[in-house]
């Protein structure tokens, strides 16, 4: 029967059910065919049997009927009587054969059949006897007729009655049998009936009480490891005794059971596992939240620096703004007096032409009066030839003499004067060069120096804006800063929370009873302990850098970040 165990509940009620129903089955069905075999004994009775009798004492009322008109027939003397008696045997025999043809029709066995024929034998050979009787009685041959009448008539007569009693006797013990028989059937269906219907109650009741033995004790060992589950007792065996729903519901307990105290060891494990991490966390965050305070202080000291720095920034920037400023109106001035120093150096050049012409023309004075002092000695040797004609002409040449001399001494000095203007000139003329070529390179140097004054603004503009940001990003994380330390407070409170939830947690899970392959499993898969927190390092104290120049303008440059452990410490 251990297939019948390994069935699906389901299985084991639908073949309860159907042994049951089984029985029923045969016992309805026996029901039926015995009721079948009543209402055939009831039909032949009803049918058969009874509208025989009926039929055969139709018919002896019809031959009494007959016998009786003979014999009134016999006894009347009237033609009119005689009518009435001819056509009450013509009306008798026409009765007689309906019930004949009835009667017929309701023969059931051979034995029947057999008498019925010897009654009709005998009834044709009686009716055929009338004719005689009716004729001798009409003519009045009385005594002939009732020599016909108790003569051979009446012993047809009398075998007519013995056939017609034993057809009704035929019929009347078909009837009794018929009625023995299903009086029969009836006792031996109530027997079979009772006989199944206790054997499928007694069936059932066996089937109920195995089914629900086999289903209820499952269930109920489910019941009594669950309670001990509930109670945290863990350490009891399961033994799964079939393959149906309890067989398999009791392989989910043992399967829960088993995961269930991996699940409470590996949680026990565990929850000293947190208690201890808790407790490291809780005092990792007390120091983080003290050195978070040191930082928000440090912030705040940079912070201030940080606007020192910015103001000092702003100031440079306005210096260098009117710097710029006073470069850019140094360069117009430059720019101007190069202008003039061209126009020094081209006053100087065309200075130095005219003094070149006028030595020129010095020469050519000078020239001039080398030729008239000739001029004048030829005319004194002229007047010394004339004698006293040429002696006032003599005295004219001399003056002439004299002033072509003194011509010439006095364009020699302005020749030298000339030559010492042209070379001084020529002196101031480079100079000017030079001076317009120093103004040239002034210009130029005050425009790249306007320039570099202009990059130095924008630069300064540039780093006022920028330390501006990087003040405000200060701010920022100061405030960031102070979040954070209210935060690690948080954590730490939520640490010290975790902690005792952790024992709580733990004092919980002590209620569950384990075996000791449990806990040897649990023991093997414990994980590690959380490392302890390295002790915190002191805050550095930000003090302001030295103020120095500040260079151009450059694009920043992203740090490399660093550990995570030191964004804590500085930034």
């Amino acid at each position: 029967m251990k297939w019948f165990y390994n069935l699906k509940i389901a299985t084991k009620l639908i073949v309860s059910f159907g042994a049951v129903q089984i029985l029923s089955l045969i016992l309805g069905f026996n029901a039926i065919a015995a009721m079948g075999r009543i209402n055939q004994a009831s039909d032949d009775l009803a049918q058969n049997w009874m509208p025989s009798v009926q039929a055969v004492m139709a018919l002896r009322v019809d031959l009494g009927d007959f016998r009786r008109w003979q014999l009134a027939h016999i006894l009347g003397n009237d033609e009119k009587l005689y009518d009435t008696y001819e056509k009450r045997m013509t009306d008798t025999l026409a009765t007689f054969k309906a019930d004949s043809e009835r009667y017929q029709k309701l023969i059931s066995s051979p034995e029947e059949k057999a008498q019925y024929d010897a009654f009709v034998t005998e009834w044709q050979q009686f009716v055929a006897e009338n004719p005689k009787l009716v004729e001798a009685s009409r003519k009045g041959l009385k005594d002939e007729a009732r020599a016909l009448a108790t003569g051979t008539s009446a012993q047809v007569m009398t075998a007519l009655s013995e056939k017609l009693n034993k057809l009704v006797k035929l019929n009347v013990d078909g009837g009794d049998a018929a009625s023995d028989a299903a009086t029969a059937t009836y006792n031996n269906s109530r027997l079979i009936i009772v006989v199944l219907l206790v054997a499928t109650v007694v069936l059932g009741m066996l089937l109920a009480l195995w089914v629900a033995r086999i289903v209820a004790r499952p269930l109920q060992e489910a019941v009594s490891v669950a309670k001990q589950v509930a109670g945290g007792d863990l350490t009891q065996e399961i033994e799964v005794k079939s393959q149906c729903e309890t067989g398999q519901l009791m392989g989910a307990l043992k399967d829960m059971t088993g995961s269930l105290q991996s699940l409470v060891a590996q949680v026990r494990s565990g929850t000293d596992t947190i208690a201890t991490a808790s407790g490291q966390i809780a005092s990792g965050n007390q120091d983080l939240s003290s050195r978070t305070e040191q930082q928000a202080s440090s912030l705040e000291e940079t912070a201030s620096s940080m606007e020192e720095l910015t103001s000092t920034v702003k100031q440079n920037a306005d210096n260098a703004r009117q710097a710029n400023q006073l470069a850019q109106s140094a360069s117009g001035i430059a720019v101007r007096g190069g202008d003039v120093v061209g126009q020094v150096v081209g006053t100087m050049a065309s200075i130095n032409e005219s003094s070149r012409k006028i030595v020129d023309i010095i020469a050519v004075i000078d020239g001039i009066a080398f030729q008239t002092n000739i001029l004048a000695l030829n005319a004194a040797v002229e007047a010394a030839r004339a004698g006293e004609q040429g002696r006032g002409f003599a005295v004219v040449a001399s003056e002439v003499r004299n002033l072509a001399q003194r011509s010439a001494a006095a364009a020699k000095d302005i020749k030298t004067l000339i030559g010492d203007s042209v070379e001084k000139v020529d002196a101031g003329s480079r100079l000017v060069d030079q001076a317009g070529a120093t103004m040239d390179e002034i210009v130029a140097s005050i425009t790249r120096v306007t320039d570099i004054m202009s990059e130095i603004t924008a630069a300064s503009q540039e780093q006022s804006s920028g330390i501006e940001q990087v003040n405000t990003a200060i701010v920022q994380m100061d405030q960031v800063t102070q979040q954070n330390a209210a935060l690690v407070e948080q954590a730490a409170a939520a640490a010290e929370s975790m902690m005792d939830q952790a024992a709580h947690l733990s004092q919980v899970v002590s209620a569950f009873k384990l075996s000791a392959s449990a806990m040897a499993a649990s023991a093997t898969q414990a994980p590690p302990r959380a490392r302890k927190a390295a002790p915190a390092a002191p805050a550095r104290a930000v003090s302001p850098p030295p103020a120095k120049a500040l260079p151009p303008a450059r694009a920043a440059v992203k740090a490399p970040a660093k550990p995570a452990a030191d964004e804590w410490e500085e930034f």
